[in-house]
This record gives C-alpha cells, structure tokens and sequence, in this order.
C-alpha cells in the first residue's frame, strides 16, 4: 500500500514559474506573482506550494522570505515529471475576445499541445493578443494540474497552414458538408485539427483544405455546434480516442 503523504498535495496553491527549476533553487518572484500569493492567496514564510516551469515538470517549494514588494521561494523536491501528452494542435479561427479566451483556457485544460489562431475568410476579429491568451493559458494549467503550457503560435491564413504543414501531420478538418464521424476518423499521431469559424468555411476553402495532402473531413454529430463548441468537442474525442484521459 503506498504511504499516505505528509501534505495534502492536491490542496496546494500552483504557480507557473518562467525560470528553470531545479532542486535547492532560490526564486525571486516578481511583485504580480508576490503579490498575489501574499494577499490573495496569503502565504506565509515557511508555507508550500508547487511550482512548474513548462520543462522539468512539477516542484515542490517553500518560501524561503517575504519583502514588502518581493518574495523569495526555495525549491525543495521534485514532485513529477513533465507529463506526457498527444501531439495534437488546435487550429482555430479567432472569434470575438469572449469566446475566444474561453476557448484557449479550455483547450489547454484539454491538453493541446498547440494553439494555431488562423485567419479565414469569415473570420470574425483578425486580431490577436498573443500576451492575453498565454496569460490565460497559464492561468488554466495552474488550475487543471498542467505541467507544461501550450504553445500558442502567431496567427497565420488558412493557405499559410495548408502550405506550410507537414504533409505527414494528419489535418483533422470539422467539415459543414459532412466527414467521417469523428471517433472513428481519429488516429494517434502527430495530428492538427482545423475548425472553422461562425458561417463555416467558404466553398473555396474546404476546397483547398480537402486537395490538401493528408486531409481528413470529420463530422461532429447531427447538430449544429457554435465555431467554440466545435474545437472543444473535437479536441476532446480525439484525446479520448488517443488515450489521453486514462486515469493513471
């Protein structure tokens, strides 16, 4: 029977720090960060918590001393190594800024590896603030247990995507006109899926995107789903389908 833990560590604060980690470490956290773990989340020195670096996986670190505008924390064990995740990425049109955060905090909750914002002809906002959307990406794998961010890549045209991929990264596309259902379309690989924005993709683009090499059409059901709606259910059966959601 494995021993109980001396702490309860999933009651623990999670804290997403930019520097590597390593054991003995000392951190000196900037005054966001510091702030909020003093006032919001009110540590104390001496108090625990976990740390990750998107690299090395989790930490477990104390704080080590709290200045009126700093705090330092010392980095005590290695708690996990980074995990392990499908080598998915979700392209997606940017909608308007509502939708569009909640789409990145949960498709990093979701375990994405990479989010493509791509600019289609419907698209609905062609602009996009990259700082936001790594801030809420960082926000999410603090909350869900992540251990490593998404990479959130420059938004790119559709034809840059269709050109630019690898022909051998299979393209998973949420066609309007019908596809094979997606379960049974999906194969664990290196894979990246495309959805659409509201109104779907003109003629002239599911044209080019199923001439693209290594393209597949999927369908989602009978329903018709918001442009938000359908990147999530589509990540979400593929990483069913990849094995993502075993519990370990």
């Amino acid at each position: 029977m494995p021993a109980t833990p001396a702490w309860p560590q999933r009651s623990l604060p999670r804290l997403f720090i930019r520097s590597p980690l390593s054991e003995g470490a000392r951190i000196e956290l900037d005054g966001g960060q510091a702030n909020y773990l003093r006032n919001v989340i009110r540590l104390r020195e001496g108090a625990e918590l976990l740390v990750f670096d998107g690299k090395s996986g989790e930490w477990l670190a104390r704080v080590a001393e709290i200045a009126k505008k700093r705090m330092t924390l010392i980095i005590e064990e290695h708690m996990r190594e980074p995990e392990t995740i499908p080598d998915v990425w979700l392209a997606f049109a940017p909608l308007k800024r509502a939708q569009t955060d909640w789409l990145v905090e949960k498709a990093t909750e979701l375990g994405a590896e990479r989010l493509l914002p791509v600019i289609t002809q419907r698209t609905v906002s062609e602009r996009v603030k990259l700082e936001r959307l790594e801030a809420i990406a960082i926000e999410a794998a603090e909350q869900c247990g992540r251990t490593r961010l998404p990479e959130i890549s420059e938004p790119m045209r559709l034809n840059q995507l269709l050109r630019h991929r690898e022909a051998s990264r299979a393209l998973y596309f949420a066609d309007e006109g019908g596809g094979e259902w997606a379960p049974d379309a999906f194969t664990p690989g290196p894979s990246v899926i495309l959805v659409g924005p509201e109104g779907g993709f003109t003629h002239e683009e599911r044209a080019a995107i199923r001439s693209a090499p290594n393209s597949v059409p999927i369908s989602l059901g009978p329903r018709i789903l918001r442009a938000e709606t359908a990147a999530l259910a589509a990540l979400a059966a593929y990483m069913a389908v990849a094995g993502d959601w075993r519990t370990y």
